[in-house]
């Protein structure tokens, strides 16, 4: 389910890409978006109304997705912190102290 959510977010996010970027900004920018590339298709007010609502959608889609994979993904992971992990190299403390090896007893 995550893998599904994680692909549409991407295909999302590079559709709200491409909407910002055909946007008509203050200072020309790319300019895409303008009437004169679209034909008789749409005026430019009704090609900007268009691609602001379409940011609007994807923005909200975005946000939804990205809320809902956080969610998903909670409590999955192991402890990020080496503080909250168990140490893996502590001796094990003995439960009886250890009895001295009998003396070897010499062969001549």
């Amino acid at each position: 389910m995550t893998t599904v959510l994680l692909i549409i977010h991407l295909f999302v996010t590079l559709a709200l890409i491409g909407v910002v970027l055909l946007q008509r900004s203050e200072g020309g920018g790319l300019g895409i978006g303008s009437s004169q590339g679209m034909g008789s298709f749409m005026t430019g007010r009704g090609t900007a109304n268009l691609l602001t609502r379409a940011t609007a959608v994807l923005a909200a889609v975005f946000f939804v997705l990205s809320l809902s994979l956080a969610y998903l993904s909670r409590g999955t992971g192991q402890p990020r912190s080496i503080l909250d992990a168990p140490a893996l190299n502590t001796p094990a403390a003995p439960s009886a102290p250890a009895t001295p090896a009998p003396p070897a007893v010499p062969t001549n």
